[in-house]
């Protein structure tokens, strides 16, 4: 696709046409496109118009930082800001001209070419809990902003259930996986449910560490004195009992019992979880930790059909490590949590794209807010969600973007400020899905899907 305009909040240099688009221009008059063509196609992105129609992805990862990782620390620097707001590290160049990262992030910065940063995250929830609702379900939580807030029968659906409602998958695999743990924060953190659409929408959650030398799902293993052909004569029992009852309770039990036996027979399935079958070179590249392998097992899941996988990113070298960083922030983040978080995020985009699978699978790193521009007396930075920022990739979005911009302390947008909702309507918008179809509750209120716009800007 080719762009005139600048797009909102992008460096300069990032915005000039490349020589691979000049050429690219340069042979357009062949076809039919000249330059009254060429200027209406940057009107219509200049619009926030698609001058192409992409096809839908096939699936989603979103990576889900727990904690909040320092947007001045990743992927938003102010060098220029006082030493009490720019902290210790310092900005590199990357592959994409005029955008810089973290130096801490060397692996990112090679692939930032495929990478787009929204700079302009905000919502007003300042606990984890209710922010976990803004990140992975894109709604203001109901209850308000309630430190211990979970989920119930009520709740808004995370992603991967109003995918998995909208556009059901194969009937082997789950629509929706989650990995390598359920979060909690004392209670169970919010947005890992499928809320009011019902538990026939919530994930098959994965419980173990996939960097473990005998990690296996027990979920998936035949008893012993249980072969295939009799897992299907109890599929057919059930049928036959299915049709003398009736009622929610019951049908709610079918849609259960349904997917264990497809899941039990999946040989596809069983297969994805085996990470044995990978060469070490590839386990190496990822990295031989939990995030690293967690994220090979989400390729290898896409590759099975899985339409949305989470990774939820909270345990780092065997400590409750996360990115929650109150004190220490700069040792924290410099040796615990971005080297794995680089080796881990870099592999997984450079080999979906080399399995040709980029295209198709929209990958979204995220956590529930960002940290505090100004470093607190521990060396620390605290809650702070009035910006951060977010990286995307693949599904058609345009590598090296930079969609909005903070202000000269990253506290707050400057540029085109992004909701939550319009990162949901985004998602929902690639994957075919019109964000304003409306689903009920279960007291009957109806609620768009996503609330924001899709920032098409950005495919």
């Amino acid at each position: 696709m080719i762009m005139t305009g600048r797009l909102a909040g992008m460096d300069e240099d990032s915005a000039r046409l490349s020589r691979r688009d000049l050429l690219r221009v340069g042979g357009l008059g062949a076809f039919g496109l000249n330059l009254a063509g060429l200027l209406q196609v940057g009107a219509a992105a200049a619009r926030g118009a698609s001058t192409a129609s992409a096809a839908p992805v096939k699936h989603c990862i979103l990576i889900f930082y727990y904690g909040g990782p320092s947007q001045l620390d990743t992927w938003d620097l102010k060098p220029n800001a006082p030493a009490e707001v720019r902290g210790e590290f310092r900005p590199i160049a990357t592959s994409a001209p005029g955008v810089q990262i973290c130096e801490h992030l060397p692996r990112c910065a090679r692939i930032m070419h495929k990478l787009a940063v929204v700079r302009s995250l905000h919502h007003p929830m300042r606990n984890h809990n209710s922010a976990a609702v803004e990140a992975l379900c894109g709604r203001t939580p109901l209850g308000g902003d309630l430190e211990l807030l979970a989920d119930d029968a009520n709740s808004f659906p995370c992603y991967g259930a109003v995918v998995s409602h909208q556009r059901p998958g194969a009937r082997d695999v789950p629509p929706h996986v989650a990995l390598p743990h359920v979060m909690y924060n004392v209670v169970k953190l919010p947005g890992q449910t499928a809320g009011y659409l019902g538990a026939a929408y919530n994930p098959f959650h994965v419980s173990g560490d996939p960097n473990d030398a005998n990690f296996r799902v027990a979920e998936l293993d035949l008893p012993a004195n249980l072969p295939p052909d009799r897992l299907e004569s109890r599929r057919s029992l059930l049928a036959a009992l299915d049709q003398k009852t009736a009622g929610g309770a019951e049908q709610a039990m079918k849609v259960y019992q349904e997917r264990a036996l497809d899941f039990l027979q999946s040989k596809r399935l069983r297969g994805a979880f085996d990470l044995s079958r990978e060469p070490d070179r590839i386990r190496d590249r990822y990295g031989r930790h939990t995030l690293g392998q967690s994220m090979l097992l989400a390729r290898r899941l896409v590759e099975s059909g899985v339409r949305f996988i989470n990774v939820n990113d909270k345990i780092h070298n065997g400590q409750l490590a996360n990115w929650d960083s109150h004190e220490n922030n700069f040792p924290r983040h410099k040796n615990d949590l971005l080297p794995p978080a680089d080796q881990a995020f870099s592999a997984l985009i450079e080999d979906l794209d080399a399995k040709g699978l980029l295209d198709s699978t929209l990958v979204v790193a995220l956590a529930e807010f960002g940290r505090t521009p100004r470093i607190n007396k521990t060396a620390g930075r605290d809650h702070w969600p009035d910006c951060f920022s977010a990286v995307l990739a693949g599904g058609g979005v345009r590598g090296g973007a930079v969609y909005g911009s903070s202000d000269r302390i990253a506290a707050y947008p400057d540029t085109d400020p992004v909701t939550p909702g319009d990162l949901a309507a985004t998602l929902f918008w690639r994957f075919g899905i019109d964000p304003a179809t409306e689903v009920r509750n279960l007291t009957g209120r109806p609620f768009r899907l996503a609330d924001g716009q899709p920032l098409s800007r950005l495919f």
